[in-house]
């Protein structure tokens, strides 16, 4: 597919450029835009293709889209800002402040094994329509209520849906305000962000249409089937993976103005890909025109190794920190002091203190991929090929 890609791209990070046009040519790319940070100042901010994935106007800068799992990043930032502001603590039980959450056993789940998928609620027994799943009351009585798949803290599966309402439930809890407000007031307002979870009315003109595309074949190997193992836990309606990923049934209609505007930290942000390379900058040190988000000992809990290994849900091996997935395993970033997170079928933001640049790539076109879409992946390279 040829595109016009609009953008600019400072000296020495046109590898950047090249691959994200390929990205268009040979992997069926629609509508994306990509953004690098380094040093606290954009280097690289591009877009091109149409906003919506099955065609229809062309992409903006201020093109906004769904992020997917890479919310999760977003949504932790929260819960460790208030413990670095002293308002939440990462050793406390979440039963201490959400004390209905004690219940089936699950007295000893502590703030940080949310924060590192070992809560043991990856998945409920009765799933949640999309309705009920957007009632923050009616889903946090529902996940308070779940017995665990393990004993918390003791091992590690993707919490791919009940993320959601385990972050969003403990913010209410210490704050009194929905994640969403909480982003919106105090990491998107200060730092001139357009990302969302919980999309306001008057920004839905700015968001396109997602949906799937098939990700071809390339010579340069960028695209693996999975191994047999993992495509079986995701063919199998009982398998822990597909309940996890079930916990929301009938699965929520992504472009629909009601699902996007609930706040979902797990799955619904809406961000441009200059605001996700720019929150994920901020994390780490002063951005141009704001300030930094996380002191140094804060960046130390996001990107220090808390769960490694088989991963009950992911069924591969998965590395996270206190909310974020490191560098390694199923989810490759830029080197190994990275933390992010990808959105499955496409978006990825990181951050890499090492280099100081800050990523954030969002698309409208979602391929089968969890952990690695081949396009991030590609761009991820090319910054790479420059530092």
């Amino acid at each position: 597919m040829d595109v016009d890609v609009r953008g600019t791209v400072a000296a020495g990070f046109e590898p950047v450029r090249e691959a994200f046009l390929r990205n268009f040519r040979e992997l069926g790319e629609r509508g994306a835009a990509v953004t690098v940070y380094r040093d606290g100042r954009p280097v690289v901010d591009l877009w091109g293709g149409t906003e919506s994935f099955d065609g229809g106007g062309a992409w903006e800068r201020e093109t906004a889209q769904i992020i997917r799992s890479a919310t999760k990043g977003v949504a932790a930032a929260v819960l460790l800002l208030l413990h670095q502001r002293g308002e939440l603590d990462l050793d406390a039980p979440v039963g201490s402040y959400w004390p209905e959450f004690k219940a089936q056993g699950k007295e000893g789940a502590r703030v940080r094994d949310v924060l590192a998928h070992r809560a043991g609620v990856p998945a409920l027994d009765r799933p949640l329509t999309p309705a009920e799943a957007a009632d923050p009351d009616f889903a946090a009585a529902a996940v308070a209520a779940q017995a665990p798949a393990w004993e918390p803290g003791t091992d590690h599966g993707y919490h791919a849906q009940t993320y959601s309402w385990l972050t969003g439930e403990l913010v209410r809890r210490v704050t009194g305000v929905s994640l969403g407000e909480w982003v919106a007031r105090e990491v998107a307002r200060p730092l001139g962000l357009d990302l969302w979870i919980g999309l306001p009315g008057a920004e839905a003109g700015r968001v396109g249409r997602i949906g799937p595309i098939a990700t071809p074949e390339t010579p340069g190997g960028l695209r693996t089937r999975p191994r047999r193992n993992v495509a079986e836990a995701y063919a199998n309606p009982d398998s822990l993976t597909q309940r996890a990923f079930g916990a929301i049934t009938p699965a929520p209609d992504e472009n629909d103005p009601a699902y996007r505007a609930a706040v979902l930290p797990a799955s619904n942000g809406i961000a441009t890909a200059s605001s996700l390379a720019r929150f994920y900058a901020s994390l780490m040190g002063e951005v141009e025109g704001g300030a930094r988000l996380f002191t140094p000992s804060t960046v130390a809990l996001a990107r220090g190794e808390v769960s490694a290994g088989p991963d009950r849900v992911l069924v591969v091996n998965t590395r996270f920190g206190l909310g974020y997935m490191l560098h390694g395993g199923a989810s490759p970033l830029l080197g190994p002091g990275s933390f992010g997170h990808p959105g499955r079928g496409g978006a990825l933001g990181f951050a890499d203190p090492e280099s100081g640049v800050g990523f954030g790539y969002v698309t409208n076109g979602m391929t089968k991929g969890v952990t690695a879409d081949p396009r991030a992946q590609a761009l991820v390279r090319a910054v790479r090929s420059t530092l």
